[in-house]
């Protein structure tokens, strides 16, 4: 699917996988060269994310400047000649919401650090953000509104970015579409039956627009409980 595709950058997220462990035939990858891997400290299969790229970027960086989740391995940052791409995996809140507060802090620390990329030049943003911004954004809302993704606070810290200047594209182009989700359950058939949430975005600094071309959600494409998302862009 990744050659049919032929992304200039493809964006991997919980890749569970250190640097040494990336399996040989996503080395050999053809046209994505340039491969960045973070993985979690002292935590094998645990978090972790990939970037991959055509061309190879004028810097890279790892992290959001925050030791309380840097050591996670959560975010990669290509410095491209018009644009960042950053690919993170956001935390989850973690069932009974154990791990909300650390999520939350995580939130504030990464909107500080996609602030401070914006004032530099335009940024994308892809990944799992582990959060359902709206109700129309997971099956059924009345019932998970004390859920990991679904919280209110969760949901204000999205509400939160949106408001700093940066665009979710796919609500941007498609406001009233539903039944869009990227993830489901393995249980109870949940995919086939598309009850789902919507917790993969690309998300993009408001001066973007203009380049935003589409943003697909490929939800025929298998091989996990999340499925990819496309972000189409002329820039």
């Amino acid at each position: 699917w990744v050659q049919e595709e032929a992304p200039d950058v493809l964006c991997l997220q919980e890749t569970k996988c250190g640097v040494s462990a990336v399996p040989p035939e996503i080395r050999a990858l053809p046209g994505l060269p340039h491969q960045f891997w973070a993985s979690a400290e002292g935590r094998p299969g645990y978090s972790g994310v990939g970037l991959l790229a055509k061309t190879e970027p004028l810097n890279v960086t790892y992290g959001i400047g925050d030791p309380e989740h840097d050591a996670d391995g959560r975010v990669v940052t290509a410095e491209f000649p018009s644009l960042f791409v950053v690919c993170a995996y956001v935390p989850n809140a973690g069932r009974g919401l154990v791990r909300l507060e650390p999520r939350l802090r995580f939130d504030a620390a990464f909107l500080a650090f996609l602030r401070r990329l914006d004032e530099r030049k335009p940024v994308l943003l892809c990944g799992d953000l582990n959060v359902a911004h709206t109700e129309i954004d997971l099956c059924h809302p009345r019932a998970n509104r004390a859920s990991p993704g679904f919280t209110p606070q969760e949901r204000e810290g999205f509400t939160r970015l949106l408001g700093a200047g940066f665009v979710d594209s796919f609500r941007h182009l498609y406001p009233e579409a539903r039944g869009a989700f990227t993830f489901w359950t393995y249980l109870g058939g949940a995919r086939a039956r598309n009850v789902g949430w919507r917790l993969d975005y690309a998300v993009l600094s408001r001066r973007l627009l203009g380049a935003l071309c589409d943003c697909k959600i490929r939800s025929t494409v298998a091989g996990s409980d999340h499925c990819p998302i496309t972000a189409l862009l002329a820039v």
